[in-house]
C-alpha cells in the first residue's frame, strides 16, 4: 500500500502539471493534501505538516537563492558574463574553441541559473560561431551541457542546495565533490558527445540559425565592461569562500582562531552576503553606477526566482507529508533490504520522477524526501555523493514536459524531432555520465 500511495501521488502530480497545466507550486500543495489524507494523517495535523514542510525547506535557503540570484544579475547586467566569454574565446582560438566555451559557461553557470545563463551566453556564442564560420550547434552543445551540469550538481544552485539541506549533507563537501564529478561529466556530454552527434546526425549542425527568438539583446562594448579578472572573481566568490572554508575545516584545528574566522566567512549565508556586497561594488559602484539602478537589477532578479522559491517550498511540503505518513521510512527499509547501491537507487528514483514530471527541481526534491532516512547514518562524504546522484538523475532525458526543452528547440532553430534526438539524448548521456562519475568517486573516497 505505501508504494501504491506514492505512485498515486506522482500520477496526480503529473496529471495536474502536464494535463491540467496547473501551476507547479499549487499542484504540489494539492497533491500533498490528497496524499496526507490517503496516509491517514490526522486532518488537524495536515495543514501544520504542510506549513512545516514549506517553512523548514525554505528557511535559510531563501537567503542563498536570493543573494545568488542578485549576484548573477549584477554580473550579467554589467557585462561581466560577456567579458568572461569573449576573453576566453579570444585567448584559446579556433582549435580549442570548445574548451573556451566550456570554461566560460562554467564560470558564468556558477553565478546564473540554467535558463538565465543560456540567455546570457548564447548571443555571444552566436557571434563567435558566425565569425569563425561554425555551426551554432557545435559551440552550443558544450555550452548547454556545462550550464546544465552546474545547475544539477553545484551549489548555490537551487536543487543541489535544497537536496543538501534535506539529506543533512555539508554544502562545502557537495561543492568540492560536485566540481570533481562535473569535470568528466562535462567532457563526456560536451566535446565527446558533440563529436559523435556530428558524425551520426550532421543535419542539426547548421550555420543559418536565426536567434531573433531571444528578443532584444543588450549590446556591450568590450572596453566598457568590467575587467576579466574582477568578473571571474565576482562570479566565483561564493564558490571560493565556501571551498576555502571546507578545506580549512580538514587541515586546521576547530579551536584555531583563524579557522573559526574562515568558517564564519565561508558559511553559506555569510559567503553569499559577502559575495553580493562585493558584486555591488565591483559590478556597480566601482563603475559609477547609481545605487538606485543597482537596486533595480537586484529587485528584477528576485522576481525571476520567486516562483522557483515557491516550488521548492511546495517540494518541502510534499516531502514532509511523506515523512509524517511513514513513506520515507518505508522506502528506506525497502532499499536497505536489497543489494542495490544507494547511489543507484537515488539516481533511479529521481530519473523516473524527472521523466514523468519534467521539472528537475520537483523530481530531485521529491526523491530526496523519499530517500532522506537512508542517509541518516551515512558519512558526510557519502551523503554528499547521494546529493550528486540525485542531481544526476534530475537532468535525465529532458523532453517535451520541461521548459528547458522548448528553450533549446527555439534558440537553436531545431524541429521537434531534432530536439528529441539531440538535446534529449544529450541530457540522458549527461545524467548517465554523472552517475558513473559519482559511482567511481564513491569507490575511491567513500
Amino acid at each position: 500500500m505505501p508504494l501504491l500511495i506514492v505512485l498515486l501521488g506522482v500520477l496526480i502530480l503529473i496529471f495536474l502539471i502536464v494535463k491540467l497545466k496547473l501551476n507547479t507550486f499549487v499542484s504540489l500543495v494539492v497533491t500533498s493534501f490528497i496524499i496526507a489524507l490517503c496516509l491517514q494523517i490526522p486532518v488537524a495535523k495536515i495543514p501544520t505538516a504542510i506549513e512545516t514542510g514549506i517553512g523548514g525547506q525554505l528557511g535559510h535557503l531563501a537567503i542563498i537563492f536570493g543573494f545568488g540570484s542578485m549576484l548573477g544579475q549584477l554580473v550579467s547586467d554589467a557585462g561581466g558574463g560577456y567579458r568572461i566569454a569573449t576573453t576566453l574565446i579570444n585567448k584559446f582560438g579556433r582549435r580549442w574553441i570548445q574548451v573556451a566555451v566550456i570554461l566560460a559557461s562554467f564560470i558564468i553557470g556558477l553565478a546564473l541559473f540554467f535558463e538565465v545563463g543560456l540567455v546570457v551566453v548564447l548571443p555571444i556564442i552566436f557571434i563567435i560561431a558566425r565569425e569563425l564560420d561554425m555551426p551554432l550547434m557545435y559551440l552550443g552543445i558544450p555550452m548547454a551541457a556545462t550550464l546544465n551540469v552546474c545547475h544539477a550538481f553545484l551549489p548555490p544552485h537551487p536543487a543541489p542546495t535544497a537536496i543538501t539541506d534535506i539529506l543533512g549533507a555539508t554544502l562545502g563537501h557537495v561543492l568540492l565533490l560536485g566540481i570533481i564529478v562535473a569535470i568528466p561529466t562535462i567532457i563526456i556530454s560536451g566535446p565527446v558527445f558533440n563529436y559523435f552527434l556530428h558524425k551520426i546526425y550532421p543535419s542539426v549542425y547548421r550555420k543559418d540559425v536565426d536567434i531573433s527568438v531571444l528578443g532584444e539583446y543588450k549590446e556591450f562594448k568590450l572596453e566598457e565592461t568590467p575587467g576579466f579578472g574582477i568578473s571571474v572573481l565576482t562570479a566565483m566568490m561564493p564558490v571560493i569562500l565556501i571551498a576555502v572554508a571546507t578545506i580549512c575545516s580538514f587541515v586546521l584545528s576547530k579551536t584555531n582562531p583563524v579557522n573559526q574566522f574562515i568558517q564564519f566567512v565561508g558559511a553559506p549565508d555569510a559567503a553569499m552576503l559577502l559575495s553580493l556586497l562585493f558584486a555591488i561594488w565591483t559590478m556597480g559602484l566601482a563603475r559609477s553606477e547609481k545605487m538606485s539602478e543597482i537596486s533595480k537589477s537586484m529587485t528584477t532578479s528576485v522576481k525571476q526566482i520567486a516562483m522557483m522559491l515557491l516550488i521548492i517550498g511546495g517540494g518541502g511540503a510534499f516531502k514532509e507529508v511523506l515523512v509524517e505518513g511513514g513513506i520515507s521510512k518505508y522506502v528506506s527499509t525497502l532499499f536497505s533490504g536489497t543489494s542495490i547501491s544507494p547511489i543507484l537507487a537515488a539516481w533511479l528514483i529521481t530519473a523516473l520522477l524527472r521523466v514523468s514530471l519534467g521539472s528537475s527541481t520537483v523530481s530531485s526534491m521529491t526523491a530526496a524526501g523519499l530517500i532522506a532516512p537512508m542517509t541518516a547514518h551515512m558519512s558526510p562524504t557519502m551523503s554528499a555523493l547521494m546529493v550528486l546522484s540525485i542531481g544526476a538523475g534530475s537532468v535525465f532525458c529532458d523532453h517535451v514536459n520541461d521548459a528547458g526543452f522548448w528553450m533549446i528547440k527555439e534558440y537553436f532553430g531545431l524541429s521537434l524531432k531534432e530536439t528529441l534526438l539531440s538535446w534529449s539524448t544529450l541530457t540522458s548521456v549527461l545524467s548517465l555520465a554523472g552517475l558513473a562519475s559519482v559511482w567511481v568517486l564513491s569507490l575511491i573516497i567513500a
